[in-house]
C-alpha cells in the first residue's frame, strides 16, 4: 500500500515536471489581430475602420470591414464620382471624423427600411459610446440634410431636427453656400 502511494506521488511529480517544462519551453502563442481587436471590443460595438465621408464609414465587423450608411442622413458629397465637392461637403466629412475616428461605435438596424442599400452598404443608426446617434448630431450641428425620401422610424425628429437647424442657421444653413436647388442641396462647389 505505501509503495502504491510512493508511485502516484512521483507520477503526479512527473506530470507537474512536464507541465511547467511546456510551459516555459513553448513560445508565447501569437494570437490573431481579430481575436486581439474582439477582445478591446465591447459586445454589441465595432471599431471604426474609417470615415468614407460625412454619412458614410466603415466598421471592423468580426474581422471583416463593413461599409455602413447612416440611415436619414445625406451630407453634401465629397467623393461622389465624376461630380465637383460640394459646398460644406468637406465641413460634414470633417465633423463626421470628430464624431467618429478611433470609436467604437453600436450599429442598430431600422425596421422599416431594408437592411442595404444599392450599393450593398449597411443601412444602420450609429451611436457612440456615450449614446449619441450620430445620424441627428451631424443634422441638428447642420452638417447634413434629413433624407426622408425612404421611410424610417426616426423621421419626424430628423425633419425637426433640420428645421432646427435651419432656423438656428447652423453650419450649411447659414448662408455660406447661395445656391440651393429645390431639395435644399447646395448646387455650387464652394468648400
Amino acid at each position: 500500500m505505501k509503495r502504491k502511494l510512493i508511485l502516484i506521488v512521483a507520477g503526479l511529480i512527473i506530470i507537474a515536471g512536464v507541465c511547467v517544462a511546456i510551459i516555459l519551453l513553448v513560445p508565447k502563442i501569437h494570437l490573431p489581430k481579430k481575436i486581439i481587436q474582439s477582445a478591446t471590443t465591447s459586445p454589441g460595438f465595432y471599431p471604426v475602420a474609417y470615415v468614407v465621408d460625412g454619412d458614410t464609414i466603415a466598421v471592423n465587423m468580426d474581422g471583416k470591414e463593413e461599409k455602413v450608411r447612416l440611415i436619414g442622413l445625406d451630407t453634401p458629397e465629397t467623393k461622389k464620382p465624376n461630380s465637383p465637392v460640394e459646398c460644406f461637403g468637406v465641413a460634414a466629412s470633417n465633423y463626421a471624423h470628430k464624431l467618429m475616428d478611433n470609436q467604437d461605435v453600436r450599429l442598430e438596424s431600422d425596421p422599416i427600411n431594408t437592411n442595404r442599400d444599392r450599393y450593398d452598404r449597411l443601412l444602420r443608426y450609429v451611436y457612440l459610446r456615450d449614446g449619441r446617434l450620430v445620424n441627428s448630431e451631424i443634422i441638428k450641428q447642420g452638417y447634413g440634410f434629413a433624407y426622408l425620401s425612404f421611410p424610417f422610424t426616426k423621421a419626424d425628429d430628423f425633419r425637426q431636427y433640420q428645421k432646427q437647424a435651419r432656423e438656428s442657421n447652423a453650419g450649411l444653413w447659414a448662408g455660406e453656400c447661395n445656391i440651393r436647388d429645390e431639395n435644399g442641396r447646395y448646387k455650387t462647389n464652394v468648400i
